[in-house]
């Protein structure tokens, strides 16, 4: 069974910066791809950024050009670094990965979610 345990959440002031760590229990080669969602309060859950067994990365607008994912395969680990953070980005962030099964189903796994919160 596939576990996904995020870190690096926490409380940070409008402008600064955090890196979240999204650490599997297996080889991450097995992934098609991971990423990052967020829910905030009141809202529906949202892709943050995703990236690709290949590295092929993928922003939504929202935290293009302040936000960067990267995977470290030898560690089986992606990292989200959050720069220029805004109160509008205070959301549990979950990280997520999927993979094809011999059926061609997608099967989605998720972390347990991180709290971000940003003050003004």
């Amino acid at each position: 069974q596939v576990q996904l345990v995020e870190s690096g959440g926490g409380l940070v002031q409008a402008g600064g910066s955090l890196r979240l760590s999204c650490a599997a229990s297996g080889t991450i080669y097995l992934f098609n791809a991971m990423g990052w969602y967020r829910r905030a309060p009141g809202k529906q859950r949202e892709l943050v950024a995703t990236i690709t067994s290949g590295g092929f990365t993928n922003y939504a607008d929202s935290g293009n050009g302040r936000f960067t994912i990267s995977r470290d395969n030898a560690k089986s680990t992606v990292y989200l670094q959050m720069n220029s953070l805004k109160p509008e980005d205070t959301a549990i962030y979950y990280c997520n990965a999927h993979k094809t099964d011999s059926m061609a189903r997608t099967i989605n796994y998720w972390g347990q979610g991180t709290q971000v919160t940003v003050s003004s």
